[in-house]
């Protein structure tokens, strides 16, 4: 009886292994990855669809497909059969590939189940790391904070953080007091950057689950609706509460929802782009693979992008789900639901007696009634009264501008600019064009001569340098002064043109 017992658990969990298995072979990525053209499929996706990527219109993917499979015929690989479009059409129903309708115009953007499945390929390809000491400090890292979590006790992590603190202090004292920075080995460092490489990996796919999940959950919520027998006030009610929190409702919306914060520190995110940098700019980064260099440069942008399409497409989404319920009638929906039943009925039973290639005439517009049309419109006498005299305000009229006061709030006056450079020129009384502006009557300073005076400069030739900024006064119509930087221009050199 033991050893029965025994067997039929060993059965039990062979059986519990084989029904996950087969789950997890039906997932789009590993179906994706055993697919017989998965070797040619995953490499048209990974280039067309790079770290994530940006949609692409439909006829341009299709035709990017094409000219793709032709230059792997040229080479000698065998592909598929068919063109761009099928095989696209074909990835879309195998969920590799998503259209989406977009703004007027059509899109392919790669699914999260696809960016998965490259991502395992990049790793694959890749040198595997052994057991290290950065891995097994990153995985003691998690475990801690794991346990902290699953027991939030205060005093374990009062002592936890005292003990960091304390590490912490002492490094930060022995360096300061001139100790020896530690220098890492080309071991280690490969090591280190193989982990950022994989962290990195991941996170074009988990925008995009996340993308997908409030795009489910939108679906799920319509389709719910639509099923609806309660009072229309509750449904709304209700369902415009749940488009309110579309990202809360989904296990992918939660989690990016709590990272949403930490994605949108910039102090953050300019933290990281610095670390980097610094990676970037390290001798040894000169191994990574060019793929491998782009990725780390592209990070950020990586980020920003998933963050703004998250975000977009729950905004697009709860629009459009506000619009459906909000205009949605239950009533038109019931009747045209009653009568649609009702031609179903009828069919069945018109065909029971109905012979092949029967036909029954009916009329898709019904004819005209012969009603005498009313007249829609009487004559109204307040229409033809003609309009209120209008008020006469000439009396609160602003005072009108004079021909000076006008001219003030114009251009710049380059004839008497122009005069003024060339009475300069010939006696040198001035070296630079900021000492020529300064020294001009009130109304030749006004902020806008300042473009006139460069103006005139630039077309006669003058060498203008502008890595030394002149400071000018110049004078508003009003009055008042403003000082500005300009750059330096020598008068003294020679000048080589006129201004026509």
């Amino acid at each position: 009886m033991h050893a029965t017992g025994a067997g039929r658990g060993v059965v039990a969990d062979i059986e519990g292994e084989v029904a996950r298995t087969q789950t997890a072979l039906n997932t789009p990525t590993l179906k994706l990855l055993t697919h017989k053209w998965a070797a040619i499929a995953v490499p048209i996706l990974a280039v067309s669809f790079p770290d994530g990527g940006t949609p692409i219109p439909v006829e341009r993917f299709h035709a990017m497909v094409d000219a793709r499979l032709d230059e792997l015929r040229v080479a000698g690989y065998d592909v598929p059969a068919g063109d761009g479009k099928a095989l696209a059409m074909f990835w879309v129903r195998e969920k590799w590939l998503f259209r989406d309708p977009g703004d007027g115009e059509e899109t392919y953007q790669a699914a999260g189940d696809a960016n998965q499945a490259v991502t395992y390929v990049a790793r694959a390809s890749r040198t595997q790391l052994n057991v290290s000491l950065s891995r097994i400090v990153t995985l003691m890292d998690v475990v801690s904070q794991a346990a902290l979590a699953a027991n939030p006790n205060r005093e374990e992590r009062v002592l936890r953080l005292s003990e960091e603190i304390a590490r912490l202090t002492a490094e930060r004292d022995r360096l300061a007091e001139g100790g020896e920075m530690p220098e890492a080995t080309e071991a280690e460092l490969s090591e280190q950057f193989s982990n950022v490489l994989r962290e990195l990996d991941g996170l074009p796919s988990d925008f995009r689950r996340v993308e997908e999940a409030v795009r489910a959950m939108h679906r799920v919520i319509t389709r719910n609706f639509r099923e609806e027998s309660r009072p229309i006030g509750e449904v709304v009610d209700d369902y415009l509460d749940r488009s309110r929190n579309l990202l809360a409702s989904t296990p992918e919306g939660r989690a990016f929802a709590g990272a949403l914060d930490l994605l949108r520190n910039p102090d953050w995110v300019s933290r990281l782009r610095q670390d980097l940098n610094t990676i970037l700019g390290h001798p040894w980064a000169g191994t990574l693979l060019p793929d491998e260099q782009r990725q780390m440069k592209t990070t950020v942008d990586v980020i920003r992008r998933g963050i703004s399409d998250v975000l977009s497409q729950r905004q697009r989404l709860s629009s459009t789900l506000n619009d459906h319920i909000e205009n949605y009638d239950h009533v038109k929906n019931r009747e045209l639901e009653s009568v649609l039943r009702s031609i179903n009925s009828e069919m069945r039973l018109w065909m029971r007696s109905a012979r092949p290639r029967a036909h029954v005439e009916v009329e898709l517009v019904p004819p005209a009634l012969g009603i005498e049309g009313l007249k829609l419109k009487t004559f109204d006498p307040e229409s033809e009264r003609p309009p209120e005299p209008l008020e006469d305000v000439t009396d609160e009229a602003p005072e009108a501008l004079s021909l000076d006061d006008i001219r003030k709030q114009g251009g710049p006056s380059l004839a008497d600019l122009r005069s003024e450079i060339a009475d300069r020129l010939t006696t040198g009384a001035v070296e630079s064009a900021a000492a020529l502006f300064n020294t001009l009557p009130e109304d030749l300073r006004r902020p806008v001569e300042i473009l006139g005076l460069h103006y005139l400069l630039t077309g006669m030739d003058a060498n203008v340098d502008t890595s030394v900024r002149e400071l000018v006064s110049a004078v508003r119509p009003d009055g008042t002064t403003r000082q500005f930087l300009m750059p330096h221009v020598n008068l003294s050199d020679s000048v080589h043109g006129d201004d026509e």
